[in-house]
């Protein structure tokens, strides 16, 4: 056992004393312009070193730098700069004076991917042809740099596409390492900050670059990432997946396969791919299982008229600070930048309370022109529909939207829109909608539209139109009604043609029809205040008791019913009275006509039908 000590500390000793002359027989500076140089050739960028070179020996053999910097050709700002770096180098080759560098480390560094730290081509510089069918040397083959390890820890990227906004990605830990056949693995973690957000992104992949730069691909595994900040949930957006990326240099073309993400409830599956043009062009296929939208998107809280928040925008969410701009962008500008296509289908799709199943979509941008040719799917054993188009092409938008709906359940709809209307039944709806922005708040103020509305079973809560009319005829007359204790008003099946404008909702042609009731008329709605105007005609054809005559003459007499005021807190108006006299005075004419028509030779009916005449 002393033996082998002994022989552990003279090879320790040995190792030190040859770090020792290392050190001080080589001197790190000496590699300086060789680094410059290699950089240069390899890559055409200029790098740029700060401050003397100096040794590091433990626990690993490197060369330490101060500030450093990597400029591209022609650019006025660098590429990379860092307060420091290390390069971890192997022993050996020193020995013969040799420098090969088995891992780079930055920290503190700053990257900015902006046009003003790109390559910029000199005016006398060649230009090779656009087409090149001559075969791939094995020297064009691989990565653009022989570092078998890199490490960036505590370091900031700023990346800008022309004069699109900046995207700021802090914090960033990144450490890449590749074998001879240029296949490597990637860890990498950072915080991304725009438009007062923050993401957290995190993930590991295996990289294949054997065919860069013509092509790149990564399989990414560990994927998480969480969003939080302005018009977000309070609990923000967190998720976990996986993926496999893939970049062909040639197309300019990034595509993502075997995609499978998670966000909160939500889940999807599919691919997508982008091309990198002036305006890029975006393409999706996406599965969902479930995708919960109110767990998603930001809602906000408006206050309705009685100072309470409404339903379903009543998530609690972080406001984005308003900032005086006198060059805000209109809305959906955004859209003018790319084109897109996206192809959806859903099994679950949760919005505003509202469960949908087999959801399915098809939808295009056109730098602007936001085409839904097909977005449908079904609630509560009913069907929905929503194509439409959205013209974000001029400083204002113009949204156009056919709604149809079949056969669902409208007190489900009230609710989710919060519309406090006492209202059931089943709804099929057609018609033509259009404004400026896609909102449920500014749809009840700012757009325009008519519709053609069918109820079946419908049930109206707190005012039964029978009650009100046979209550009113048993205090004027003989005649007197079933008793009756229901408080709604309750029709077979409901026909009605709504037309909005700006808040304010016309219904006509009223048509329904009950065992009971014949209701027809019309009127107004206020969306905005929440009060309404509505003339009925209200005939009861049953629930009768009495004189037989008088019993047919009401089944046949529609009473004028005004329903008037605040949607909780209606009133009424019924003219019975007026009815039964015309009623009355319409049969003593009839009588008084048939007495003179038999007596029209005697003075007597003479003089009758000239009264009856003036009347």
């Amino acid at each position: 056992m002393r033996r082998v000590l002994t022989t552990l500390m003279i090879l320790l000793v040995v190792v030190v004393a040859g770090l020792t002359a290392l050190v001080l027989l080589v001197n790190p500076n000496d590699f300086r312009a060789y680094m410059v140089r290699q950089v240069e050739t390899r890559s055409g960028y200029q790098l740029n070193l700060d401050g003397p070179l100096r040794w590091h020996v433990w626990p690993q053999l490197s060369i330490l730098s101060g500030r450093m910097s990597l400029t591209a050709p022609g650019a006025s700002q660098p590429l990379v700069r860092a307060e420091n770096m290390r390069l971890d180098v192997a022993l050996m080759p020193l020995l013969s004076h040799q420098l090969q560098v088995k891992q780079v480390m930055l920290k503190g560094a700053v990257v900015q991917l902006t046009p003003a730290t790109e390559a910029v081509r000199g005016q006398d510089a060649p230009v090779g042809p656009k087409d090149n069918s001559l075969p791939d040397v094995a020297e064009d083959r691989g990565w653009s740099f022989d570092i078998a390890s890199l490490q960036v820890a505590d370091s900031l990227l700023v990346f800008q596409r022309a004069n699109d906004e900046l995207i700021t990605v802090r914090d960033i830990r990144l450490e890449m390492d590749q074998d001879r056949q240029h296949k490597g693995t990637l860890d990498f973690s950072g915080r991304i900050t725009r438009d007062q957000q923050d993401t957290s992104l995190s993930f590991s992949a295996d990289i294949d670059g054997s065919d860069y730069p013509h092509s790149l691909t990564a399989n990414l595994t560990k994927l998480n990432w969480q969003m939080q900040g302005a018009d977000l949930p309070t609990q923000g957006i967190s998720g976990q997946g996986s993926m496999q990326a893939q970049w062909l240099e040639d197309e300019k073309k990034l595509s993502f396969s075997n995609l499978k993400l998670t966000a909160n409830d939500s889940a999807v599956a599919g691919d997508a791919s982008v091309v990198l043009a002036d305006k890029p062009e975006w393409l999706f296929n996406l599965q969902f299982d479930k995708l919960d939208l109110d767990n998603l998107l930001s809602q906000g809280a408006p206050e309705n008229n009685n100072g309470t928040s409404q339903q379903a925008q009543s998530q609690s969410t972080q406001p984005r600070p308003v900032i005086a701009d006198s060059n805000q962008q209109s809305p959906y500008s955004a859209l003018k930048g790319y084109q897109a296509m996206l192809n959806l289908k859903a099994n679950q799709v949760l919005w505003r309370g509202m469960n949908f199943t087999n959801v399915t979509g098809n939808l295009s941008n056109q730098a602007g022109l936001l085409t839904v040719s097909a977005l449908q799917g079904e609630l509560g054993g009913g069907k929905m529909s929503l194509p439409g188009t959205l013209d974000a092409r001029k400083d204002t938008p113009q949204a156009d939207f056919q709604p149809k709906i079949d056969n669902i359940e409208i007190g489900t709809i009230l609710k989710a829109f919060d519309y406090p209307i006492q209202l059931s039944g089943k709804l099929s709806l057609a018609g033509d909608f259009s404004g400026s922005k896609i909102d449920a708040d500014d749809f009840r103020r700012h757009w325009q539209g008519n519709a053609h509305i069918e109820l079946l079973n419908s049930r109206a809560e707190g005012l039964n139109f029978q009650q009100l009319v046979q209550q009113a005829v048993e205090r004027s007359t003989n005649v007197q009604a079933m008793e009756n204790l229901d408080t709604a008003t309750t029709l077979d099946k409901t026909s009605v043609d709504l037309e909005l404008d700006n808040g304010q909702l016309t219904m006509s042609n009223m048509d329904g029809q009950s065992s009971l009731l014949a209701v027809t008329g019309g009127g107004t709605l206020d969306l905005v205040k929440e009060q309404g105007d509505m003339q009925f005609n209200v005939r009861v054809t049953d629930g009768w008791k009495g004189d037989s005559k008088l019993v047919e003459t009401l089944k046949k007499t529609a009473v004028p019913l005004r329903v008037y005021g605040p949607w909780q807190q209606l009133s009424y108006s019924l003219q019975v009275d007026q009815v039964l006299r015309k009623q009355l005075q319409d049969e003593m004419k009839r009588r008084l006509n048939d007495w003179a028509e038999r007596n029209q030779e005697s003075q007597g009916g003479k003089d009758v039908k000239k009264l009856l005449d003036k009347l």
